[in-house]
């Protein structure tokens, strides 16, 4: 069973910038796709940008050219956020996640709050 680590949400003023990241548990060499997703309560929980092992990555349209996901392959398949231009908006709980082999891994969650 996969495990995926997350850190580096914290509290933010509009406007500033956070980095997350996410680390899974094992080295994983099948072809696979982490992301990142959010959600505020009542709502549904959203994709904000994932990217595969090969290939481009691919963003919400409400975080295109301020955020930017990346990931090193070679170390634990970690996943990063750089999230700039911060808005209240983007608030939420944000979710690593893993697919692969037709199977999603979450993480357990970080809390992103931006205050105006």
């Amino acid at each position: 069973q996969v495990q995926l680590v997350e850190s580096g949400g914290g509290l933010v003023q509009a406007g500033g910038s956070l980095r997350l990241s996410c680390a899974a548990s094992e080295d994983i060499f099948s072809l696979n796709v982490m992301g990142w997703y959010r959600q505020v309560p009542g709502k549904q929980r959203e994709l904000v940008a994932r990217i595969p092992n090969r290939g481009s990555a691919n963003y919400a349209d409400s975080v295109k050219g301020r955020f930017t996901i990346s990931r090193d392959n070679n170390a634990k398949n970690t996943v990063y956020l750089q999230m700039n231009s911060l808005k209240p908006e983007d608030t939420a709980v944000y979710y690593c996640n893993l697919f692969i082999v037709n199977h999603d891994y979450w993480g357990q969650g970080t809390q992103v709050t931006v205050s105006s």
